[in-house]
């Protein structure tokens, strides 16, 4: 059962936001704060809550804005302080609240605090990030201190730096140095820049990005082999869930408590619920909820995500990491996220279901029904509600991909490869189901506009082109569509609303798990209210039995009645569902 107190960010539905793709008011081919100020009022009438916006952050834009120079001012292009706070204010007057990214892992190298800690060894700054000597073979080859890999590409997670002559850790590229949260000061000098101001401007909330990797571990060890053929290996065993990063957390969390905002922590690499529930139980005071990456590492190859071929798992496999993330709330103090994308997955469509033309509409429906009947704070990405799917191969080539991760694993293949075209093909494959430039294509606001709406007409060109299939996919055709993706979306957000004790707080139970075709599972507040929801992930017509009493855990003797609440279809076919369509069932004893 379910032990959990209601609050308000709990049945919140969080709206993410990546500002360089979301609306250009200015036409210089990139989205902007103002564009965002722009579409306020259609976010607001999908029924959110709360938007989370990217980082906005004055950044040379490495990793897209992961990469900050300055915490303290917004990226030129796409506004100003003034741009933020009039942004805040205007969704507040809407009921909204507005989420910051919260990334301080790491800054960029451009960071004034980097650039003084890289000028001398002496510098007082030199240990507010992590420096290490150079390890030398028999042979005087200098090598890095240790073997641990970067997360972008296949290179080590060590930069040499000439001038100093020692080396620097970066878990992300080599132009976002990792900070050293061993020294007292630079956390302190970490929260004032990066938390305390802009809590004191009315932001409400922080997506705390890799919130686990900030504790390294003493004397920073190298990692176990995994890969033979390479001399870095994966090391997220060692610098994720340090000894210290629940004290870390603890001070982050009492400047948040002054200032009654919320969090949400980006957990990766963490699948042991012992070690989630160290974050998100109440009584440990650390995070409000964190994403887990069980759904979103379906089908990942084992040593590289992108080392894999498209929809490389089964039903089976969604079934039970969906599973894994309810679960947490099962008898625990803790709560849990609802999410499908976000800037750093491809579109669900493509992924978990069919982007074939006649079956988009039909599976973006059928995982808008998934995700709205999950327990948790629901979480949607842009372009997610009208159904946005990845950009097609073949009009979509890897000269129009710009996200540092897609590109530094291209080029790491051709480069092992000596250019071999068929592996190329392969590594192609791959980035076009599972590349982060998917969800990074700017929105799709009208497909009968130059730039779908984007920007303007006599603008410059997008940052990314536009999506291939905008004049089929878009918002003016869907958004007085009641037959759309977009109008499902605001109907199942209303029926969430309606059913909260239900949907948002029940308890989920799986049903069927091995079943290949249909995801079928039950909801229950133990109020005397369950529904049961069975989804159809096939390109077929599928029949299907109703679960028996002792299924839902029901010992009824006189057996169960189900009655349909809604159809992704919009009726209910019996015994028989349509391809990717979804239902939800009361059920009556």
């Amino acid at each position: 059962m379910v032990v959990t107190h209601k609050k308000w960010w709990k049945s919140s539905i969080v709206y993410q936001i990546y500002p360089a793709s979301f609306k250009d008011s200015n036409g210089d081919g990139i989205g902007d704060i103002p564009g965002i100020i722009s579409k306020l009022d259609y976010i607001a009438d999908l029924g959110v809550n709360i938007i989370w916006v990217c980082p906005m952050y004055d950044s040379p834009q490495v990793d897209m804005g992961y990469d900050i120079s300055n915490y303290e001012d917004v990226y030129p292009p796409y506004g100003t302080l003034a741009d933020m706070e009039l942004l805040t204010r205007e969704s507040h007057a809407r009921g909204m609240r507005v989420m910051l990214d919260l990334v301080i892992n790491h800054t960029s190298d451009r960071h004034p605090w980097f650039v003084d800690s890289r000028s001398s060894r002496a510098n007082p700054k030199r240990d507010w990030y992590i420096w290490r000597k150079a390890r030398y073979g028999p042979d005087g080859q200098r090598y890095p201190p240790n073997n641990w890999r970067a997360n972008f590409g296949g290179g080590s997670a060590w930069e040499w730096d000439p001038v100093t002559e020692e080396y620097y850790l970066h878990l992300f590229a080599k132009e976002q140095p990792d900070l050293n949260w061993e020294n007292p000061v630079t956390r302190r000098a970490i929260y004032a820049s990066s938390m305390e101001f802009w809590l004191e401007r009315g932001v409400d909330a922080f997506r705390v990005d890799t919130v686990n990797m900030y504790s390294k571990p003493p004397g920073l060890p190298d990692a176990p082999i995994s890969n033979q053929e390479a001399d870095v290996q994966a090391a997220f065993t060692l610098y994720c869930n340090g000894p210290r990063i629940h004290e870390y957390i603890g001070e982050m969390n009492a400047i948040l408590r002054k200032h009654n905002a919320i969090t949400v922590g980006e957990l990766p690499h963490t699948p042991e619920m012992e070690r989630v529930l160290k974050y998100v139980s109440a009584e440990a005071g650390q995070l409000d909820m964190v994403f887990q990456f069980d759904v979103a590492d379906v089908g990942l190859g084992k040593i590289h995500k992108f080392d894999t071929v498209p929809r490389a798992w089964t039903l089976s496999d969604l079934k039970m990491a969906v599973a894994r993330t309810q679960d947490l709330i099962r008898g625990t103090d803790a709560w849990t996220t609802v999410f499908l994308e976000n800037h750093d997955q491809a579109r669900s469509i493509s992924r978990f279901a069919s982007d074939l033309p006649e079956h988009r509409v039909a599976s973006g429906k059928m995982l808008a029904l998934l995700e709205t009947t999950l327990s948790g704070t629901l979480f949607l990405y842009q372009g997610q509600e009208i159904g946005a799917v990845n950009a097609p191969g073949k009009s979509y080539p890897i000269t129009e991909y710009r996200d540092i991760e897609s590109l530094l694993y291209y080029k790491m293949v051709d480069e092992r490869t000596g250019g071999c075209a068929e592996t190329l093909d392969r590594a192609f494959s791959a980035l076009q189901h599972l590349a982060r430039d998917h969800a990074r294509i700017p929105i799709a606001w009208d497909g009968a506009a130059l730039n779908a709406g984007f920007s303007a007409a006599d603008g410059a060109r997008p940052w990314m082109a536009t999506h291939p299939l905008a004049s089929e996919i878009n918002v003016a055709d869907q958004i007085n569509n009641e037959r759309s993706v977009l109008c499902f979306w605001r109907k199942m957000l209303r029926f969430r609303r309606e059913h909260v004790d239900l949907l948002v707080y029940g308890d989920f139970r799986l049903l069927r798990v091995e079943d290949p075709d249909l995801f079928m599972f039950a909801k229950d507040n133990h109020q005397g209210d369950m529904v049961v929801v069975v989804l159809n992930f096939t390109k077929s017509t599928k029949g299907w039995d109703q679960p028996r009493p002792e299924e839902l855990g029901l010992g009824v003797a006189g057996g169960i009645q189900l009655t349909m609440l809604v159809s992704s279809e919009g009726a209910d076919g019996g015994n028989l569902l349509a391809p990717f369509e979804a239902r939800i069932y009361r059920v009556d004893t």
